[in-house]
Formats: C-alpha cells, structure tokens, sequence
C-alpha cells in the first residue's frame, strides 16, 4: 500500500513541476534500494550464455584512479583518499540504478569544478557499492545514491549529503561546509558589501560569536546552502542596521527589503523556528512561477496557495496583481500568492484548475493539506473579490469545487462505461448495481497495461446486468468522496450502498474475474509480494514530477515513495 505522507509536495508537484518536465512513468522513485538489484541483475544476466568469461579483474591497489575527475575509490585505497584529501565527497551508488546515472555526468562536471577552484581541499568520490560490500556495510548503506561527507579523514562520522543533485546544488554544500559557513562581518563597509552583493543574506548579530545561539545560527547555514548567511559582533554594523544583540534578519531586495527574527523571550534561538522565517520572508509577496521557484513553492510549510492566473500582455490586468499586492501582505505567513502568467507554457497548470487562457484574470485557491481547491468566477478577479474569498478559505466557510470533463455521448456504449466528475454518483454509486472502477491517468505505463486487460474484463461481464466495469481519468476528473494517491486505482463499489472496497490483488484477468465473483472478496493466493512490490514501483500521483525532484535534500530511502 502506497503511502504519501507529504501531500502538499505530490499535489504542488503535480500542478507546477509536470507543467515544466514531463518524468519517466517508470522512474517514479527518488532512490532505488539494494533490494531491487537482485531481480533487476538475475533478469539482465538470464539471457547471458554460461561460458562468457568475464575480463580479467585488475588488481586492487593504494593507487587512486579517477574518471572525469572522480576519484574511483575501494577497499584497498579508501583510506588513503580519506587521509589525503580533507574535504571528501563519497557517492555509494549501483551501476544499475537509474538515479546514480542521471547523477554521474552532473557529479562529474562538479567534481572537475571543484577540483579547479579548490584545489586538493575539497575532492569528489565514488564507491560501487555493489562490489564494495564491506564499505557499503560500514556506512550502512541501504540505497543508491547515497552521498557521504568525510572531513579531516574522520570515517566514524561522516555527514550525509543534504544538498540539491545538481552541479551547482553539489557545489554550493562542498564551498559551504568546506569555507566559513557564515564570515564574520566586522565592519560596516564589510557588512554592506556583503549584504548588497545578494539577493538574501541572513544576518545573525551576536554580542558573543561563540554563544549558543551564535553555534546554533551557524549549524543552520550548513544546512540552507543556497541562501547566503554571515555572523557579526561588531557595535559598528548593530548601528548601521538599527539592530541590537542577540538578533536575526534577514536582508532581501525585493518587497520591503528585510525581515526581522525575534528569538524567545528567553533568549534562546529555536533552528526550527528560525528555518520557517527563513523560508517564508525569502519567498516573494506574489512568487511568480518558475522552474526555479517551484522548489520553495512546494517545500514551503505554508499549506494555502492562491493561483492568481493572469495574462501578462493585458496592462488592466497587471494593474490587478498590482493591487494584490496588499491582499498578499495582509495574508502573509497564512497563504501563499503564486502568479501564473498564462502566455507562457504552463498549459498542465491551467487544464488541473480546469482554466483557459480565455478566463484570466482569475484566482484559484488550493488547500494542500485537503487537495480542495476554490475558485473566482472567469474575469471576476479584483482586490475585493480576492480578498474575501482568501478569507472564506482560511476561515473553512468556502465551497470547494471538483473538476468534471462533459459526459461523452457514448459513454455506456462500450463494455467499460466512461464516468467523469458528472456521472460518477449515478453510475457508480446506483445501489442497484456492483460497479468496478479504474481511476487512471492517460500518461501512467502501469494504466496502459492494464488497458486491454480491463477492457476483456469488461467485455466478460458485459451481459451481467449487475455490474458494470468502468474507468475515470482522474487527471481531468474529481470527486469529493475519492481521493486518488497513485495509478491505477481500481475500487468496487458493491450494490446496496455498502462500504466500498479498495482492490489490491493481481491485476490479471483471472484474479479480477474471481474478484467480482466472489462479491468484491479477494481470492486467496490473489495478492503476493511480488505483485505488491510491483505497486510499490507504479505510477503515483506524483509521476509527472520530473526526475528533478531528486533537488530535494534526501539521503535515504524509502519503498513507499510514489
């Protein structure tokens, strides 16, 4: 059964991210496990005849190779990398795995980077941790990639990678844990420069640069590294910024150029706090969409979104967003103001909300928590309009709306009848009638699969006048009783109103038939774990999330990620 504990991440991604890259159906999962690779190798080397010989192994030395700038590193020569480089980036990965090669050529380009700019101090590395079994146990190991930190040879305790996969991501986390962290600004001029040559710059002022709160402040610019963080102590620098001891801001130059961070009363600095104020005052009043922004958009705790959809071409209408301005400032902290400019190419944004270019201005609200979205009517979008139904929402007193496609005229014509948003009830909700139902998105490699398999199921049971096979995309299609987290989704809903069943045996004909046979009863031997797995590994909501998720600080593994 999958799980998705984040659906505010799966929700945002699916609206914002598909419209920017469309991922691999099969490639769903952020991290592949060790446990994949036994089937994966037994199938690659079933096909092999017995006598190939394999190449004579080279023998294993202290020697340390590199390739593309990467340090080729095992058994016999990790501790020597370890003792001559202070600063080492170690990839634990599976020459299998999907993930570790869509990361070998960027980890490449920042390892020769790296290697150019800093020298010898700071080294990029990798470890086939499909050969290298007992480093793989040592730094216990569980998924690929898994990226580790070794500084000043120390190999008891590495530190797990946190950073974005990308070149830069990779970069920015080495420069940060290898530099300063946050350099201590000691004079005006020095504060100034610093402050004016960022975009974000969070400052910590300290009468103590060694205090608790100071160590705290410090611990957290080596975990947010693309914002720039510095520390003072200077009275010169407090009085420039009219700022007193023991306090934070953060420096921006955009809307009203800082924000100030008030520590508890009892002067203690909570990193959880300060990582929430961090995150919330970097984002703008109103965040234009973009591939760059996505990511703060999705990882932000603020779990209300307000779509302002308009075009960017019609003056009156950039006045309007002008005007929301103040709508934002009064909502800040609570709702989050996304602005969709519908003459670029975010057509998958607009068809979720069900939107046309036609309809902007228009404002749609989403609750991430609820997956609820809310609605302004097509050009009545004004301050006020906005204002009061940001208000309703925040409040819990507006209506929600559920998106439906219009029911085709040959709806019930074929052996799988086509339900959308409007016909859903009547059909698969008529007491009269067992109905079987596959929630699917057009684009999922497990839905077309199961297409013909489904369409025999219907075709068997089509003289049954009390069942009905049916199918929904869910992509285009909503229902406030349904809430759909992968693909495909099959659900029986048995005659007489009873409780509805949630399938998850084999989707094979056979299994199927025995299914409904038995009145929505599973069965025995219908399910196994192969065919769990096999779900575990299907297409979730969050598929069209490309690959690029992987930006997303993760180290570890999990088999119940969509």
């Amino acid at each position: 059964m999958r799980m998705h504990t984040l659906l505010s991440v799966t929700l945002l991604g699916l609206l914002l991210w598909a419209s920017c890259i469309r991922a691999d159906d099969t490639d769903a999962k952020q991290t592949e496990s060790q446990e994949d690779a036994s089937e994966e190798t037994t199938e690659e080397n079933s096909g092999e005849e017995e006598d190939t010989k394999e190449p004579p192994k080279k023998e294993k030395t202290t020697e340390i190779e590199e390739e593309k700038d990467v340090m080729v590193l095992h058994i016999n020569n990790f501790a020597r990398a370890l003792s001559e480089n202070q600063y080492l980036l170690v990839e634990f990965y599976a020459p299998w795995c999907g993930h570790c090669q869509q990361l070998e050529p960027l980890y490449a380009e920042a390892a020769g980077k790296l290697k150019e700019e800093e020298a010898a101090a700071v080294r990029l590395a990798k470890v086939d941790a499909t050969v290298e079994t007992e480093l793989a146990e040592e730094f216990d190991i569980g998924g690929f990639p898994t990226l580790k930190l070794f500084v000043n040879g120390d190999r008891k305790q590495p530190v797990d990678y946190t950073g974005k996969r990308t070149t830069n991501g990779i970069i920015q986390w080495m420069k940060r844990h290898a530099g300063p962290g946050a350099p201590v600004l000691d004079s005006a001029d020095s504060a100034a420069q610093f402050i004016d040559s960022h975009n974000i710059t969070v400052v910590g002022f300290f009468d103590n640069l060694e205090s608790e709160e100071a160590k705290v402040f410090k611990e957290l610019a080596l975990e947010i590294t693309e914002t720039e963080f510095a520390v003072s102590a200077s009275l010169e620098v407090f009085q420039k910024y009219e700022v007193k001891a023991n306090s934070v801001v953060l420096f921006k130059k955009f809307d009203d150029g800082r924000a100030d961070f008030s520590l508890s009363e009892e002067g203690k600095l909570d990193k959880t706090n300060l990582t929430t104020f961090i995150k919330v005052n970097s984002l703008e009043l109103i965040i234009p969409f973009s591939k760059e922004s996505a990511d703060k958009i999705f990882t932000s705790s603020i779990l209300l979104h307000s779509l302002l959809i308009i075009n960017s071409s019609v003056e009156s209408q950039k006045a309007i967003l002008d005007d929301c301005r103040t709508i934002a400032k009064e909502f800040k902290g609570k709702m989050l103001f996304v602005v969709i400019d519908v003459t670029e190419a975010l057509s998958n944004v607009l068809n979720y909300f069900g939107v046309s270019e036609n309809d902007a201005p228009t404002a749609r609200l989403i609750n991430m928590d609820t997956g609820k979205k809310f609605r302004i009517g097509a050009g009545d979008l004004t301050p006020n309009s906005l204002r009061q139904l940001c208000q309703d929402v925040v409040d819990g007193t507006a209506e929600p709306y559920y998106r439906s496609e219009e029911i085709p005229e040959d709806w019930n014509k074929g052996p799988v009848k086509v339900l959308v948003g409007k016909n859903f009830e009547s059909v698969a909700l008529d007491p009269t009638k067992n109905v079987f139902v596959e929630f699917y998105a057009p684009w999922c490699g497990h839905c077309k699969e199961l297409t013909p398999i489904w369409e025999q199921l219907g075709e068997k049971y089509a003289d049954k006048d009390d069942i009905i096979i049916a199918k929904m995309d869910s992509t285009a299609n909503e229902v406030e009783s349904i809430a759909i987290q992968g693909f495909p989704t099959l659900k029986y809903f048995p005659a007489g109103g009873k409780e509805v069943v949630d399938y998850t045996g084999n989707r094979d004909l056979e299994t199927l038939s025995k299914f409904l046979d038995n009145g929505g009863v599973l069965p025995e031997g219908g399910s196994d774990e192969e065919e769990d797995e096999d779900d575990e590994e299907g297409d979730g909501v969050v598929d069209e999330v490309a690959d690029e998720s992987a930006e997303v600080p993760t180290n570890g593994t999990s088999k119940d990620e969509l």
